[in-house]
């Protein structure tokens, strides 16, 4: 089998390129430096939200030119002679070879889903320091990684899924373990970016109007490029973007028209939508909907952000929450329980570091790839793409008056259901806002009230309605840019659903293949069918009985969501720390396995303290006895309404515990399995197999970008 790699050195670069570049990348360090200094040694004053999206945008840069080039050169070797699965397997249904301006945006759009948007607002009690570090950080030297990694190695399997990577390289025990968990995971982290969708869509006819067009639009797009006009990437993009803003400016009027009652749906119409369109988006050729589709949503997300960033250069929002509250070091927070560490980065999870982008990274996109140098900017890129949302989201929640946003994202049951309950909660925690405020900023968006509207989303877009109508169309704007926030956010999570569903077929073919072969098969009819239909049934009956019972299905699992998707993501190092080792490249296992060491450390710590811990707030046996014993003397606590709300609740916080339990054994299992395998590795090199499908010549054109050896 022919071992061809890209060469390390590429041509000579002329004296003066060389020069240009270091002067260039010299500014950009410093003027990175100079932002992170600001940070760094503010003390107690305001300062702007300018400097971190100059921080941000600085880091990303340096660490894409430099950091993700030496993972690629050194670690991955890509060869663009090689063919890839998409090329060697084309089948026009899962296989193609896929322009990388498309696979980035579908890839883009897949991964980026609630996590970004909702995880920094919700650090946000903490401040802003540690949000900032840990997404900026994490990301370059975790999240990108991972990506890159399980997207290069997957591909060179051709597009097997994470959980059976473990079950090939790591073993039969730890593999099996894998798969399990795995795919449980993903079915809660589906059904709760789901219900996302549902809250956001319910009862809002511009939302469910602009979302639903994007399926036509992307039809028609989908035809257009592999039909009518193939190849055509360009001239497909700007038909889809013109679409596409003809479509949120008519959800405006519909809203406003004799026809909103049409798209007027409840939170279970919209389950069943939900349900319906996953199973077609799962089915059908991926170039036909789910690419155009994702590709399409990305012009929205990524022109949204753009938007989002220049309006703060341009209006320069201070800062108005601490760099770090008094809430990281107590562990008291409204907003969630638990310290800095490790709960910051189980509720930053998207953005710095996330296992559910393992999931697509050796799902869909693994399938489209069309050469091999491509894994860079489409696995580590769209990564550091979605890190500068979180910091955009991030930044969003902490231009707020601290008063308005605890008055929204602390519970219910501590800050009543009137303005003036509120505002006397509020100024329990140590800040102001008075009722008449509270009451003029939910009538300036148009809302009945903001009081206790936690989960993150409503606060991102006031966040984004008080920076965009600093800039454009004053106070009265401020109604139309909530919605639009609104819509947007809906957008974002749905294309993380569709993608998510084809990706849990992908798997459960994989598992259900190694008992039954044609099932394992991705172009056998019956067997894509029948796996779409259980993956979408498993997450769509947890959304329906979601949708209709505030404490039952998906919401018995959501305190789940943080800690089973760093979960993912540690299975997801752990197997490419294992095969790195298994094929010779120990010395740089490093590149996954420091990252692997520090979520683990959060994972199981977060782990043993929501099992362990004697707060109620944080630990799920600790708020079983609570409510038990408030059962037992015939109390009623919050959230419960009722007795039978009492059982609810205690019924949940037990399944919550077990499950976090077994899903920690689970991943144990796995990493145990997987540094055996490493030790036998490091001490007969050469002596355990690896899957890597077989060499085959490329007949493709010419690679479309730099090879990976050569100046970039």
């Amino acid at each position: 089998m022919p071992t061809s790699t890209l060469p390390e050195t590429g041509p000579e670069v002329p004296e003066k390129s060389r020069m240009r570049s270091f002067v260039v990348w010299t500014a950009v360090s410093l003027l990175g430096a100079v932002a992170w200094g600001v940070l760094a040694l503010a003390r107690g004053e305001r300062i702007s939200a300018v400097w971190l999206v100059v921080a941000a945008l600085g880091s990303y840069a340096i660490a894409y030119r430099f950091y993700s080039r030496f993972i690629a050169r050194r670690v991955l070797k890509p060869d663009d002679r090689r063919a890839t699965p998409a090329e060697r397997l084309e089948d026009g249904v899962d296989f193609q070879p896929t322009d990388r301006r498309v696979l980035l945006g579908h890839h883009f759009a897949a991964i980026a889903g609630a996590g970004p948007l909702v995880g920094p607002v919700l650090a946000a009690q903490m401040g802003y320091l540690p949000g900032t570090l840990w997404i900026v950080a994490g990301v370059i030297f975790a999240g990108a990684v991972q990506d890159m990694v399980v997207l290069f190695l997957s591909m060179r399997r051709d597009g097997t899924s994470l959980g059976q990577m473990a079950r090939d390289e790591i073993g039969r025990l730890g593999g099996a373990a894998a798969l399990i968990a795995v795919f449980a995971i993903m079915i809660i982290l589906l059904g709760v970016l789901a219900l996302v969708v549902v809250n956001a869509l319910a009862h809002s006819p511009w939302g469910t109007f602009s979302v639903a067009m994007t399926i036509p639009i992307a039809l028609f797009m989908g035809f257009w490029l592999h039909v009518i006009r193939p190849g055509r990437v360009v001239e497909t993009s700007l038909i889809g973007v013109v679409l596409l803003f003809l479509a949120i400016v008519g959800g405006s009027w519909i809203q406003e028209s004799s026809l909103a009652s049409a798209f007027t749906l409840s939170p279970t119409t919209l389950v069943f939508c939900l349900v319906g369109y996953g199973f077609v988006a799962s089915v059908l050729p991926v170039w036909m909907l789910l690419a155009p589709r994702d590709y399409l949503s990305t012009f929205m997300k990524i022109g949204t952000i753009a938007l989002l960033a220049v309006g703060v250069v341009v209006a320069a929002p201070v800062m108005r929450a601490d760099a770090v509250t008094d809430f990281a070091s107590s562990g008291a927070g409204p907003v969630f329980a638990g310290g800095l560490f490790p709960f910051l980065f189980i509720t930053i999870a998207c953005g710095a570091l996330s296992g559910f982008h393992a999931l697509v990274a050796s799902g869909t996109t693994p399938k489209l790839i069309r050469k091999e140098s491509q894994v860079r900017m489409i696995g580590y890129g769209a990564m550091l793409m979605e890190s500068f949302v979180a910091i955009m989201a991030l930044i969003a929640a902490a231009t707020l008056e601290p008063g308005l946003y605890y008055a929204m994202n602390a519970p219910a049951a501590l800050l009543g259901t009137t303005a003036e309950s509120a505002s006397h909660a509020v100024a329990g925690l140590g800040f102001t806002i008075t009722p008449d405020q509270l009451t003029q900023a939910a009538k300036a968006v148009e809302e009945q009230t903001l009081i206790a509207r936690s989960g993150g989303a409503p606060t991102l877009a006031v966040g984004m309605s008080e920076i965009f109508s600093g800039v454009s169309g004053g106070a009265g704007m401020k109604a139309f840019w909530y919605h639009f926030a609104i819509m947007f956010e809906a957008l974002f999570i749905l294309t993380t659903v569709d993608a998510g569903t084809r990706v849990g077929r992908f798997m459960l073919q994989d598992m259900l293949g190694n008992v039954f072969k044609p099932l394992g098969r991705v172009t056998w009819k019956p067997g894509i069918w029948l796996c779409s239909a259980l993956v979408v049934a498993a997450w769509g009956y947890f959304l329906h009985t979601g949708a209709t019972d505030p404490l039952g299905g998906i919401n018995q699992l959501f305190p789940l969501f943080g800690i089973a998707n760093q979960l993912l993501a540690a299975i997801a190092l752990a197997v490419c720390t294992t095969i790195l080792i298994k094929s010779g490249r120990l010395r740089w296992a490093w590149v996954t396995g420091v990252p692997l060491a520090w979520v683990v450390a959060i994972t199981f710590t977060a782990g043993w303290q929501k099992i362990f811990s004697d707060d109620p707030k944080i630990g799920f046996f600790a708020q079983r006895a609570r409510y038990a014993d408030a059962l037992d003397a015939g109390q009623v606590l919050p959230p419960a309404k009722n007795l039978d709300d009492m059982h609810t609740v205690v019924t949940n916080s037990t399944v919550d515990g077990v499950l976090i339990a077994l899903f920690l054994l689970l991943v144990a299992v796995v990493i145990g399995n997987a540094a055996v395998v490493c030790v036998r590795a490091i001490r007969s090199p050469g002596s355990l197999p690896v899957t890597e499908a077989p060499y085959v010549e490329s007949r493709l054109d010419v690679p479309e970008e730099p090879l990976a050896g050569a100046r970039s």
